[in-house]
């Protein structure tokens, strides 16, 4: 958003959350207009408080948990016990905090667009187009939120006003997900007619008309409706105005940030970050230079990454374990701009090799709790999305963290189009391929992917798990994939032999081929964890809301 008008945001954030979020009161002496407070009766009257109260709206889009979201998934795993790492390995109950945080959240958001919804035809102003596209921006964030809702929790309340204090529809029962998802598309094809393809830069992170069909291309695939999600992504591409960033890795740091550079057309939706206004930790916490790395990517992820000519691990001549570093070599060149790789640049101080005297380079893993480096639990380390100048201070991190991206909308067009059946070698051409030929790596083939015993959705898959990886996608690739096997396995990592310190590992478990086994007890029930409980407390305050199947 343009640096001159959300500069102030957090302030205005939180005095809109008195203003326009206090339940209403029958006291006639309440009910008189306050005479030093902004109040429903003085507020709703121009253009600008209208920009302040969708700009209210926008702090209901994640930002840094949308890539906490990854720890719920197999791509990563957080070294202490977490509500996440909870979740992903399916130990955990109705009255797990975060279920609860994330339904609260939620709703705190869709009762300030709904308010916003029910006031803004007040203003007065001339530009009635421009007061569309302000409603067609807090119409998009509240189906963003409901998004989220039914992704979770499937069945939920669908309230579109504002509800206050005494209102019967605060103890309504749950609404059906079909009908809620037939709206959410709706409103997005819908809201996209009133919003613009651009912004002046300065402007950047509004909503726009890609970000709206992009999304609406998420949610429908999630929901197996393929030909609605092609046809969306298909809308974007056609668009024009989005292409690939030149540089992949160079695409998460804040250098490449759409907000700041205007040479980013592949960004489409981000949470914008400002240096001394709104940021975040994520680049400590993925390289913390005295404690454990919070993201430690899993064996899992790291044998999903294709050999150079295309072909897995175990089926390519290319492939070599023979010590840590030679994992990184011959392989997908995305493995290195995303996973640490030996002879990298780091700010996690000391590393696991003792005989490395300069700080500034990695070498090898470190599993000593000195206290003096960044400890790993699986034997990886993140690169992307880390900004090494970030590192050294706490939430001192100002990258914009993407929400969308048109790489996804390619790949939702491919997906899409090979779950119908019509797929083709020249749609591979101008989505995935067009992925590849970015980092330099094998195109993907139809006629070699049959010739070698690939199968083609597979690939497909494994395209979108490298390509998104850290972008808070992969839990809910699995749950709509109904993959939740990969959840029930055990969370492993590098191979002990490689690691120079022995001593530091002697009682860290192995499988029989000598892996790092860091976590074992995951599950995964197939008639339950599709789903996440409705948190105990909203059953508490709101006996109607039954309850999701085994929980």
């Amino acid at each position: 958003m343009m640096l001159t008008k959300m500069k102030n945001l957090r302030y205005i954030f939180s005095l809109l959350s008195l203003v326009l979020f206090l339940p209403s009161c029958n006291d006639a002496f309440l009910d008189r207009e306050p005479l030093d407070a902004i109040s429903d009766v003085n507020f709703w009257q121009n253009s600008e408080q209208l920009l302040l109260a969708v700009n209210g709206a926008y702090a209901y889009l994640k930002a840094k948990n949308t890539v906490d979201m990854e720890n719920l998934g197999d791509n990563t795993v957080w070294p202490t016990s977490t509500s996440y790492r909870l979740i992903s390995s399916g130990n955990y109950n109705n009255d797990l905090g975060t279920l609860n945080t994330e339904w609260v959240n939620a709703y705190e958001g869709i009762r300030r667009c709904n308010h916003f919804l029910e006031n803004y035809q007040k203003a007065e102003m001339s530009d009635e187009a421009l007061k569309s596209r302000y409603a067609a921006e807090v119409r998009f964030v509240r189906a963003y939120l409901y998004s989220y809702l039914t992704f979770l929790y499937g069945d939920v309340p669908h309230v579109t006003k504002a509800l206050n204090v005494g209102d019967p529809e605060l103890y309504g029962p749950r609404d059906d997900r079909d009908e809620i998802v037939a709206w959410i598309l709706d409103e997005l094809t819908a809201l996209a007619d009133d919003l613009p393809v651009s912004y002046p830069n300065s402007d950047f992170g509004r909503i726009t008309k890609g970000a709206a069909l992009g999304w609406k291309s998420r949610v429908a695939l999630f929901y197996g409706q393929y030909e609605v999600a092609e046809q969306a992504a298909k809308l974007v591409m056609d668009l024009g105005h989005y292409a690939l960033y030149p540089d992949y890795y160079e695409l998460f740091t804040s250098e490449a940030d759409a907000s700041k550079n205007p040479g980013n057309k592949e960004t489409m939706l981000s949470r914008i970050h400002t240096t001394d206004v709104s940021m975040h930790n994520l680049s400590r916490e993925i390289q913390v230079p005295d404690q454990s790395a919070r993201w430690n990517p899993t064996k899992s992820l790291v044998d999903a990454y294709l050999c150079a000519d295309g072909r897995p691990i175990d089926d390519s001549p290319l492939y070599d374990e023979s010590s840590y570093a030679a994992l990184f070599e011959d392989r997908d060149p995305r493995m290195k701009m995303t996973i640490l790789s030996p002879g990298s640049p780091w700010g996690g101080r000391e590393d696991g090799n003792e005989a490395n005297t300069d700080n500034s380079t990695y070498t090898a893993p470190k599993f000593n709790q000195n206290r003096q480096g960044s400890v790993t639990a699986t034997g990886y380390y993140f690169s992307k999305y880390c900004d090494l100048d970030a590192v050294p201070t706490y939430n001192r991190d100002e990258n914009d963290i993407i929400i969308m991206r048109y790489a996804e909308v390619l790949l939702n067009y491919a997906e899409a189009r090979l779950e119908q059946g019509t797929l083709t070698q020249a749609d591979l051409d101008m989505t995935i391929n067009l992925l590849r030929e970015r980092v330099g790596m094998h195109p993907m083939d139809i006629n070699e992917l049959s010739a070698w015993g690939m199968d083609l959705r597979e690939e497909i898959r494994r395209e979108r798990r490298v390509e998104l990886v850290l972008e808070g996608q992969r839990y809910f690739d699995i749950l709509r994939w109904k993959r939740g096997d990969l959840l029930a396995q055990d969370v492993k990592g590098m191979k002990k032999e490689f690691i120079l310190r022995q001593q530091d590992v002697e009682s860290v478990p192995a499988d029989e081929e000598g892996y790092i086994v860091f976590l074992t007890g995951n599950t995964f029930q197939q008639d339950k964890h599709y789903l996440w409980p409705v948190p105990l407390k909203q059953r508490d305050l709101n006996p109607n809301l039954d309850q999701n199947p085994n929980w």
